[in-house]
């Protein structure tokens, strides 16, 4: 577990690729059910991780589209496709946010009196088109009291990219060319974690907290799709303690 200095009441962890039932190329703990994983071997593990990590309910599985929506929890059980989002908010305890990934970032969020938390699924084009800054409208505290954490993802010496990605986050802000490297010809290493961390930054954040850790790079730590397109989804949670 990473040392993310967080309110009492608030309750966080990532997962690992390690401790559950599913067969290769998913083995172990593949929290996706979107593979073609065997669908109860997701769910043992589903089951473990909650155990695991002593969550006081079960996460809240997003449909993840790479896009900027943000639910709030409880979810309406009457909406159709309510949890077709990027990201979830609650400032309810019990209620466990979650997002998956296999090389895209993922971040949490948390208020520093511990009575409002989020998950962000933040691939490129969720970053770029602002899901953390739609995760944080959500937030009742002002950004200056928020705290930040960003997980792991593939990092700057493996995510290697077209011009047009580059091109997409500059023309939003200029300081994002510091994040892209020239790599092969029309192509850069765009560095994730400092993308979303000048991002937090922009909307007010200070209190930010990086892993720093590739998943590509530690592929037996953790799922990589660019590693191996058919592979598992590892998650990170954040809760209200009840």
């Amino acid at each position: 577990m990473f040392a993310w200095s967080v309110p009492d009441n608030v309750g966080f962890a990532v997962s690992t690729r390690d401790g559950g039932v599913s067969l290769p190329p998913f083995n172990s703990l593949n929290l996706g059910d979107h593979v073609d994983d065997d669908p109860r071997a997701v769910a043992e593990n589903r089951r473990r991780v909650q155990a695991l990590f002593a969550m006081p309910g079960q996460p809240v599985w997003l449909e993840q589209v790479h896009g900027t929506d943000v639910v709030t929890l409880p979810l309406n059980p009457l909406e159709v496709h309510a949890n077709r989002a990027d990201a979830s908010y609650t400032k309810l305890p019990g209620q466990v946010c979650a997002v998956m990934t296999a090389d895209c970032l993922p971040i949490l969020l948390c208020d520093r009196q511990g009575t409002e938390v989020a998950a962000v699924h933040a691939g490129w084009r969720g970053l770029c088109n602002g899901v953390i800054e739609a995760a944080l409208q959500k937030f009742l505290a002002p950004a200056c009291d928020i705290q930040a954490l960003i997980g792991p993802a593939i990092g700057p010496t493996a995510f290697e990219v077209g011009a047009e990605v580059r091109e997409a986050f500059v023309i939003a802000d200029i300081a994002a060319d510091k994040a892209f490297l020239p790599a092969s010809p029309g192509k850069y290493f765009g560095n994730l974690e400092m993308l979303a961390h000048q991002r937090l930054v922009a909307a007010g954040i200070t209190d930010i907290h990086c892993t720093s850790e590739c998943t590509y790079t530690l592929s037996e730590k953790y799922f990589s799709y660019r590693k191996s397109p058919k592979t598992g989804r590892f998650a990170s949670f954040i809760w209200l303690k009840n």
